[in-house]
């Protein structure tokens, strides 16, 4: 959701084009990635470990969302932009906790799936 705020304040403020478009990119895959997890497809396509993926999504979305929403925030051209910019600050922080977390969640040195060991 916050991410479809950030989009949508740089869309009304006719912002520059980058940053309606990386708001826009990050709402998507956003969406995508909430897709896989509640269908349930991530357990069906196994050729990609999954949660990885989704780190490495979160820590590209934050290193370009910190970019871009700084010289939002530093050029504020009117208010719309400089909300999509805090805005855009906010989802760079909740990236981040979604790396964190995930990266508790997972580890890669213990054997997944039914074919690991009884302890």
């Amino acid at each position: 959701l916050v991410a479809l705020a950030t989009l949508l304040c740089f869309v009304i403020s006719k912002a520059h084009e980058a940053y309606a478009a990386l708001a826009g990119m990050e709402t998507v895959i956003t969406v995508l990635f909430l897709l896989l997890y509640l269908l349930k497809l991530d357990a069906r396509m196994r050729c990609l470990f999954w949660p990885l993926a989704d780190i490495l999504n979160s820590v590209i979305a934050a290193l370009f969302l910190l970019v871009v929403c700084l010289f939002a925030i530093i050029t504020r051209t009117n208010k719309g932009t400089f909300a999509g910019g805090v805005l855009g600050i906010i989802l760079l922080f909740l990236c981040l906790g979604d790396v964190f977390l995930l990266w508790k969640k997972i580890s890669l040195d213990k054997p997944r799936g039914r074919s690991a060991p009884a302890k």
